[in-house]
């Protein structure tokens, strides 16, 4: 997630800026380069009116108040003045835009895939995001090596910019943050093979005490059980449920 860098060109919305800090926290992202922003950090900005048209603060302070925790994204982001210079130390650059074109890139990724590729493809990574009315311009386009879009109803494409850069850090984060993320209470975590395994032993040996298999079928039908239960991929804690309720069944079919 280090090797991640997320690049704003000529954004025009501070509070669009503070909102993608956040956004970048949440996600474990913290290197933000900003080029040739369109708000005054000291001027009032349209995201600090209130409905009565009074400013509550200038565009820093709307900035902080939009990451909430995140600020110090913000106070860390490096300024540049053109796109060319704000990339020149990535090895992949990786522009965001739904529009194809002559001077636009053929083939675009989207963030699932990207995330995949940049696992599979280590070192300095730009994140490109244009500005929020119209986007990357093409020549900002021929600066990136890739393009990547998010798949979107095709009436109303265009996404928010730090609606956008979420739907990215997410993919990013599932696959790129180390060390492995731990299962939270009540997770859907399917069960391993091994203890796949193990089930079906625990099943069949059960099934068997029935008499189940005094003729050829045992090994069918532990295929058949490790098969189902693969594609079910049922939790340990459903395996378990799953093996007490046959235990019990095989000892009050033997009782009577």
């Amino acid at each position: 997630m280090s090797d991640v860098i997320i690049v704003l060109t000529r954004p025009a919305e501070a509070g669009n800026v503070g909102a993608v800090c956040r956004a970048m926290q949440n996600m474990g992202l913290y290197r933000l380069r900003l080029v040739k922003p369109e708000f005054n950090e000291l001027a009032p900005d349209e995201a600090s009116l209130s409905e009565t048209g009074f400013s509550y603060g200038g565009s820093r302070e709307v900035i902080r108040a939009r990451a909430v925790h995140a600020s110090e994204i913000w106070e860390k982001a490096e300024s540049f003045d053109s796109l060319a210079e704000a990339i020149k130390d990535c090895a992949l650059v990786i522009g965001t835009t739904c529009r194809r074109g002559r001077k636009r890139k053929q083939l675009s990724m989207t963030p699932s895939e990207l995330a995949h590729f940049l696992k599979k493809h280590p070192g300095p990574a730009a994140l490109v995001f244009g500005t929020e009315r119209t986007g990357l311009e093409e020549e900002e386009i021929q600066l990136c090596n890739l393009a990547s879009h998010i798949p979107a109803d095709k009436k109303f494409p265009s996404l928010n910019l730090s609606h956008a850069l979420q739907v990215y850090a997410y993919e990013l984060f599932k696959s790129l943050a180390e060390p492995e993320l731990e299962a939270v209470k009540g997770q859907w975590v399917p069960i391993k093979q091994e203890v796949i395994e193990a089930l079906v032993a625990d099943v069949t040996d059960n099934l068997g005490m029935l008499g189940f298999y005094k003729q050829a079928g045992r090994e069918e039908q532990r295929r058949f059980f490790r098969d189902v239960f693969s594609r079910a991929a049922i939790t340990e804690k459903e395996g378990q449920y799953f093996s007490r309720l046959i235990t019990r069944a095989v000892r009050l079919a033997l009782k009577a």
